[in-house]
């Protein structure tokens, strides 16, 4: 890698950045370390950047979505000893490795958005808020073909940021696309306890116009998301006749009770579609997409009874950083089937073992395709919900919801 220089620089010279250069560029451009002890160092000098900080936005110089523009590669079919921290069982690439490094390049392109070159250090703290969306343009990734990731800021407000990237994988003499990943970024102090200002957007095109447009648009649909929630609005009427169908499904006509439930044919009560995990200590963005991906897989994988693929990634909201010493507690649930379909809710707590309180910190929404014909579908048990294209979330009171 070429040491200090931004990857900017790196392409002037000809070199394009592989994801191993990614990390090693951001360790340099935060002052981190992966030795634990110069790492607290690190982290005790950084609270000295706090001086370069914008006092607002006008300050800061404009920057183009060229600016932040970056290509990495994962060279998996040039370095066959990378691909054995990639490769799983199935003889595939592990997802949740491949969350990780889009979550890492989105970090990267809006570090190159902020940048002064002036500075040796960032004073900025790059965290992530919320993946947006992940859409699967292609369900195999081969272990052994090379990798390539594209990305720029497609939008900007004061203190957060759209970084929209692209995948894709070299087979049969071509590139073929893969996915296309949308992140939003938020920047903070240099010790991560307040918003950050960051440069402001420069438009150059048409094209760019309406880019920065569609990041308006999805700003906007994140809001109006976040104000229709069930814990600030009632369920609208089609959703109260759609939860009193699911449970007069399963009601037993002999006793009208609650306590009596009756279980439709190809079916399984959410209760017994759950899976459960741990984790301690400090836990970045990616490595906890990895983790709740690879539990959410393990969980469709045991209730269909077969390899499931993903088809989506979706709603993933960053509300709290898992401070080091507590205790990171992951649930997973099938909580919707449509067909061949299988929806995964992965709700991440935290637990601070000293006063023994539960925060949230995450809920990761993961839909499975499955192999088999024969899925059951899940009946809930007082569990949320989330019904395909609502955006919101509705409680399954013992009910099941059948294939069609």
């Amino acid at each position: 890698m070429c040491r200090g220089l931004s990857t900017g620089q790196m392409y002037r010279q000809g070199k394009a950045p592989d994801m191993a250069e990614v990390r090693n560029r951001l360790r340099e451009i935060v002052g981190a370390s992966t030795n634990w002890k110069d790492h607290q160092q690190a982290l005790a000098e950084r609270a000295s950047l706090s001086q370069y900080l914008a006092q607002s936005q006008d300050e800061l110089p404009a920057k183009t979505m060229k600016d932040s523009a970056i290509e990495a590669h994962l060279p998996l079919g040039t370095q066959p000893a990378l691909r054995e921290k990639y490769l799983n069982y199935h003889n595939s690439v592990r997802f949740g490795r491949i969350l990780e490094d889009l979550d890492s390049l989105a970090v990267l392109i809006c570090y190159s958005h902020t940048w002064n070159k002036e500075l040796k250090r960032s004073p900025l703290s790059i965290v992530t808020a919320l993946v947006d969306k992940i859409d699967m343009r292609k369900n195999i990734i081969y272990p052994d073909c090379d990798i390539k990731f594209t990305g720029h800021v497609t939008w900007g407000g004061k203190t957060s940021i759209e970084a929209k990237m692209h995948m894709s994988q070299y087979h049969d003499g071509a590139y073929t696309d893969v996915l296309d990943a949308t992140f939003v970024m938020v920047a903070r102090d240099p010790e991560n306890k307040r918003a950050a200002f960051i440069n402001p957007l420069k438009l150059e095109s048409p094209e760019e116009e309406a880019i920065f447009q569609q990041g308006e648009l999805n700003k906007t649909r994140r809001v109006e998301l976040s104000t229709a929630s069930l814990l600030k609005v009632a369920p609208t009427a089609e959703e109260r006749t759609l939860v009193h169908n699911l449970f007069l499904n399963t009601l037993d006509t002999r006793t009208v009770s609650f306590r009596s439930r009756i279980l439709s044919p190809n079916s399984v009560w959410m209760e017994d579609a759950k899976m459960k995990g741990n984790i301690f200590n400090r836990i970045f963005g990616g490595f906890l997409m990895r983790k709740a991906y690879e539990l959410s897989w393990a969980n469709a994988c045991a209730f269909a009874g077969c390899r499931p693929t993903l088809v989506a990634v979706d709603d993933i909201v960053f509300r709290k950083p898992v401070e080091i010493g507590s205790l990171l507690l992951l649930s997973s649930q099938v909580c919707y089937t449509e067909g061949m379909h299988i929806q995964v809710r992965v709700h991440t707590e935290v637990l601070d073992p000293l006063t023994r309180q539960h925060s949230t910190t995450n809920v990761f929404h993961f839909t499975f395709r499955s192999l088999s014909l024969q899925c059951p579908s899940p009946a809930g048990s007082f569990q949320w919900v989330r019904y395909p294209n609502k955006g919101r979330f509705l409680i399954w009171l013992k009910v099941t919801a059948r294939i069609d």
